[in-house]
């Protein structure tokens, strides 16, 4: 039995005071791992379906052949784990800007944690993810213009609501080129957002991508009672496009 409340670890960054902590629901009895940036609540392990779905999605559409793929933002683990379920995927790099974030998982305090860090598929990187799209060096480090798959994306709360001023530019025409230009011909860049569905950000992918689709995804929310809702939006790369 677990403490009903416990402060696993607490470190300043230079993006604020972060924060992982562990509580005891009592409607469930199962323990719940939160991580708070500030007097901010980034992620929950209470709520993961849409982090799941982000995964899903995103390689929905990608054929029978091995994947080499990419997340940014590795949070609690939930995104990259549902990749690594994907038989497909030979290779999955993870970029985490905080490396308190990437030490959770190494040291094992977070339930995924020592999963992700001894998976021979799997390596977490830490690095800013959203400057590495548009550096010649590109998003893995042991390989300059390396190209994946997949491109999976869950850090900001959305495109409008972003945890840095400078995360903003990716998600414009120019940003989401930068970021196609890493993917294989007929890859998939894959977001997950907390608010409802973008028209303006929808355009934007319309007009870099060769088709796109922005899915809700509906989970229950024991804390307020009913259902919550995040956003997955999907779009692929054209298969001749270089």
């Amino acid at each position: 039995m677990s403490a009903r409340f416990e402060e696993i670890d607490w470190r300043p960054t230079p993006m604020g005071d972060i924060s992982l902590r562990r509580r005891r629901d009592p409607a469930s009895g199962i323990d719940v791992y939160e991580v708070k940036l500030g007097d901010e609540f980034l992620m929950s392990s209470l709520f993961t379906a849409g982090e799941i779905a982000l995964t899903r999605l995103g390689l929905a559409k990608l054929p029978d052949d091995e994947l080499d793929v990419a997340v940014g933002g590795l949070g609690l683990g939930y995104t990259a784990q549902a990749a690594l379920e994907d038989p497909r995927v030979r290779s999955l790099i993870v970029i985490e800007a905080l490396g308190e974030v990437i030490d959770w998982h190494e040291r094992g305090l977070v339930p995924l944690g020592a999963r992700l860090a001894s998976n021979a598929r799997c390596r977490l990187v830490q690095g800013d993810f959203f400057a590495m799209v548009g550096d010649p060096g590109g998003l893995d480090p042991q390989e300059p213009d390396r190209r994946f798959h997949a491109i999976l994306l869950d850090v900001d709360h959305s495109p409008r609501h972003v945890l840095h001023p400078r995360h903003a530019a990716l998600y414009r025409p120019a940003g989401m080129r930068a970021l196609a230009d890493r993917l294989h011909p007929d890859g998939v860049f894959a977001l997950w957002s907390n608010d409802p569905p973008d028209e303006q950000f929808s355009s934007v992918l319309a007009e870099v991508f060769a088709e796109s689709q922005a899915h809700v995804v509906d989970f229950d929310n024991p804390l307020q009672g009913g259902t919550a809702a995040n956003t997955i939006y999907v779009a692929r790369k054209a298969e001749g496009a270089p």
